[in-house]
């Protein structure tokens, strides 16, 4: 079992290119292109002013609770977390939708499409750019996604905007 501390030492360690590098070769087999494509679709279908990142194992290569590394579970059984940051993204959740009401979301994945039945098109096609592998769409204020980075020590990589605290 790999040591957690020491992972997210290494974590803290890492860039965005290689995070950025991380994702392309884990989540997208190595396929810049459909990254980019990936990240095309979610800048044209975002509100204005609204961030989006990149979290979880298809980053770092390894899951930040147990250490088990990217598709421990065999091929495309790891998901790629996604984040919408802002005010405007919050809105497309319910009320039910949400961890901290008003602040921090749900993952909307398979099963919770009712928490923010807009964002189910989207996420779908974000899916199949990603070979079928899943996604999960989140939605969280500014400070609370740097909260979770500054003081949690949880890694993301920016694919859209910047969050406020980053400016």
């Amino acid at each position: 079992m790999p040591d957690i501390e020491e992972l997210k030492e290494i974590d803290a360690t890492l860039s965005d290119e290689e995070k950025r590098e991380n994702a392309i070769r884990l989540a997208f087999n190595g396929n810049r292109g459909r990254f980019e494509e990936f990240c095309r679709v979610l800048a044209d279908n975002i509100p204005p002013d609204t961030a989006v990142v990149l979290g979880g194992s298809s980053i770092t290569g390894h899951n930040h609770r147990d250490g088990r590394p990217f598709d421990a579970d065999g091929p495309m059984t790891s998901d790629l977390d996604v984040t919408l940051v802002g005010p405007e993204a919050i809105k497309y959740f319910s009320l039910e939708g949400f961890w901290i009401p008003g602040i921090h979301s749900h993952p909307l994945k398979e099963g919770d499409d009712g928490i923010a039945p807009t964002l189910k098109p989207l996420r779908h096609k974000l899916q199949a750019i990603a070979g079928g592998r899943p996604v999960t769409i989140q939605a969280s204020r500014d400070f609370y996604y740097w909260i979770r980075e500054q003081w949690l020590g949880t890694p993301y990589l920016t694919l859209i905007g910047k969050l406020k605290e980053e400016e």
